[in-house]
Parts: structure tokens; sequence; C-alpha cells
């Protein structure tokens, strides 16, 4: 039970919870499931505001109204920083407290995660001609291709590598803001301007459109380079690449 002389903090948000709603349930009941005596809220009814507690009532008003402009997703630090900028004096710990004891929380967003290949197309799909045999026994034989992508703090950067299987050292690479065909054939020709690779070099890659498209198709074509792709949804197929 609570003091009705000295009322706590939490008393007194029992008590305004118990007014906020007390057109939809019984007072009494309220009291009893709270644990809260009836006489002490109808005195705290009649008691005049105290300085601190008007204080906090706008204040919380103004947490509110932060809240809810910024689609709820803003916790006390980013609500402390507004309130701050706005003008008003006060601290981090009351308005995490206000925030708490009124159940304002920020909402949790679901982590976004790109999806690097996607194999829903009617492009050509190469044969598998490495079957998880990853050695080589010279460089510029086997080159393995593949997409990744970066956080950065203006958004995702995507990352086209090209690996050589004898040697394991990236080739070639390109990174851009987007996963079109541009992305991998930038990686593509940085890895045969470098390397100068015969007649004969396979490139395995997965099944994504990237790949697939006539574009790049034409680009190993002129490489006289023999394609080789995963099975779908394999990652297996592309082990050191994908280890990369």
């Amino acid at each position: 039970k609570k003091s009705d002389r000295h009322l706590c903090g939490d008393a007194q948000v029992t008590f305004a919870f118990i007014e906020q709603h007390a057109s939809t349930w019984p007072v009494r009941l309220m009291c009893r499931v709270l644990e809260v005596s009836h006489s002490g809220y109808y005195d705290w009814r009649s008691r005049p505001e105290s300085a601190r507690s008007a204080s906090n009532r706008r204040l919380l008003d103004d947490v509110r109204r932060i809240h809810v402009g910024h689609q709820r997703r803003y916790g006390s630090p980013r609500v402390h920083a507004v309130l701050c900028a706005e003008g008003r004096t006060t601290s981090r710990g009351r308005v995490e407290r206000l925030m708490r004891r009124h159940g304002i929380r920020a909402l949790a967003g679901r982590r976004y995660r790109p999806c690097t290949t996607d194999s829903r197309h009617d492009l050509p799909i190469a044969p598998n001609l490495l079957k998880q045999q990853f050695s080589a026994a010279l460089p510029n034989t086997v080159w393995l291709a593949d997409i990744t992508y970066l956080p950065t703090g203006e958004g995702w950067l995507y990352l086209a590598a090209v690996l050589d299987l004898a040697t394991r050292k990236i080739v070639g690479w390109s990174m851009r803001e987007h996963m079109r065909t541009e992305l991998t054939s930038a990686a593509l020709m940085m890895a045969t301007q470098r390397q100068r690779p015969g007649a004969g070099l396979i490139c395995h890659s997965d099944r994504g459109s990237q790949y697939a498209a006539e574009a790049y198709r034409a680009q190993l074509a002129d490489m006289k380079a023999t394609p080789s792709m995963s099975r779908t949804g394999c990652c297996y197929d592309n082990a050191p690449m994908e280890s990369f």
C-alpha cells in the first residue's frame, strides 16, 4: 500500500491511470486491482498539483509528441536530443524514467539484409563444371565470382569480386550502389585486363541474373572463357568464394 501523505512517483502514476480510465472501470475495482486505497485516490484528486508533477506532465506531453512525430522509433537518447534542440533543459535520465514509467518504447525495426542472388529468371543457365572440385594446378585456369554487400553510413554498397582458384587471390573487383550486370561485368573486366588469361578459362558463379545476362555471357565469349554455375540455392558449389 502507498502512503497517502507522501505519495511516491509510482502511486501518482497509478492514480493518474485510474482517473484516466474512471469512465471505463469502477474506481474501487481499479484501486483494489492496482493495490492502492480508494481514499488515497480521492485525496490525490482533491490535492493541488505540485510544481514537480506539473513539470513532469508538460514534459511527458512533449515526449509523446516527439515519439509519435518520429513514427515511434525514437528511444530516450534521441527524444532527449530533440528536446535539447528545442531548448528544453532536462536530463536524459528524467526522460528515460518518464518513458519507462508510461510504457513509451522505441519500435524495433526489422533488420534489412539485401539479397544478392536472384535466380528467378528465364536466362540461359550454364552447367556446373566444377562439381565442388576446388583445385586448380595453374593460375588463370579457374575463376570464381560472386557478389556481397557492405553496410555503410550512407546505405548499402555492393561488391562483385573475382577469385583465382589456384592462388586464392582476388584478381578483379567492382563496387556500386546497385547490383545490375554492370557491377559483375566491371569486376570481370578488371580481372581480364590485369591477368590476361588464355583461352579455356572456366568462370564459375551462382545463377544470379547478373551472371546469366547476355552482356556478361558475351564478355565471357570474347575472352574465350567457359561459364559454369552452381546449383540453385547451393552455396557449397562456390564455397571458396563464399568463404571470402
